[in-house]
């Protein structure tokens, strides 16, 4: 067999372009969200810590706000953001339906959804909800909760009148009286609860899911040593928080235009002592989640949820956490 030089020549470079691994710019941009559900990234932000961390990479920062879980999920979806954050479970069912999402970390353990009313709705416990109307927003942690909350008395969905609205517009129409019972998130919860006398009827900490960092799933395969640094910041941020809590407050005060006592209120709730790498930790809460709202319904039989844990949480960016 008699090859000719052009022959020759295309096998060489067919050989060696399998031999050689493609190599992937690092992006000039990375867009990460910030959301008042997490504290954490109000640091970053507001002392551009990200942007400090980037400068001598020449990559630039861009901030993208997230109004709740949904929205974060939705903008991770579109590529719009390459890091978001959102409850566990919330990140959990966006992965069974399909959103290509890995969670890489933690930005705090926190109580900050309960189930809410007025003083003269008449509702007092979950029971009371048969037949009523029901602020939330699909697809975060407060929607999940309630869910949760229902089947602990043998409740779904079906037997309340979902309102669908963002968390902010759930706290009017339960204030103005359009709803009898919202399934609120600080700290949008606890401006009325200290300042309009709003009532946290049912309350069940263990059901809140941990705040996680989420990654587009390409993103992080593309560029996992920036991942890394963003989380390496992150807890840069955690420690900062951690050792100033009254400077924490303080910026939260300023970015939120809330009054102190509702900031208070919302810290009090949150637990920031879990390192920002420790995603690992959030794999029983997510998965007892998930099973709960399987047998509920929302979560389809077939789906096999613990693979889809396993397959959504990514522990390869964990380190310890001083």
């Amino acid at each position: 067999m008699v090859l000719s030089r052009r022959s020759l020549a295309g096998l060489a470079a067919a050989i060696l372009s399998l031999s050689i691994a493609p190599v992937l710019a690092a992006p000039n941009e990375i867009r990460v969200d910030w959301a008042i559900y997490n504290p954490l990234s109000l640091v970053l932000k507001e002392k551009r810590l990200l942007e400090k961390a980037f400068e001598g990479d020449k990559i630039a920062v861009r901030w993208v706000f997230s109004a709740g879980s949904n929205k974060a999920l939705e903008f991770l979806n579109a590529g719009s953001i390459d890091i978001g954050s959102t409850a566990g479970a919330a990140a959990l069912i966006a992965r069974i339906n399909g959103n290509p999402i890995k969670a890489v970390g933690v930005f705090s353990r926190p109580e900050w959804t309960a189930l809410v009313t007025r003083a003269d709705s008449g509702v007092t416990k979950v029971a009371d909800l048969k037949g009523k109307t029901v602020a939330v927003t699909r697809g975060t942690d407060p929607h999940i909760f309630l869910v949760r909350s229902l089947d602990s008395v043998g409740l779904t969905e079906k037997d309340v009148k979902l309102v669908l609205l963002q968390h902010a517009d759930g706290k009017t129409a339960l204030l103005r009286k359009d709803v009898q019972a919202w399934a609120g998130l600080d700290p949008i919860m606890a401006r009325a609860e200290v300042e309009e006398g709003a009532k946290l009827f049912f309350r069940k900490a263990e059901d809140n899911t941990w705040g996680v960092l989420n990654a587009r799933e390409e993103f992080a395969q593309q560029n996992p040593q920036i991942v890394a640094r963003v989380l390496k910041v992150y807890e840069e941020a955690r420690q900062w928080a951690l050792k100033n809590p009254d400077e924490l407050k303080k910026l939260l005060v300023a970015e939120t235009k809330l009054p102190d006592a509702v900031i208070a209120k919302q810290l009090e709730r949150t637990d920031l002592t879990n390192g920002s790498t420790n995603i690992a930790s959030t794999k029983e809460t997510i998965l007892a989640a998930g099973l709960a709202l399987q047998k509920a319904g929302v979560i389809e039989a077939k789906s096999d949820v613990k693979a889809t844990v396993d397959a959504l949480i990514d522990t390869r960016f964990a380190v310890s956490s001083k």
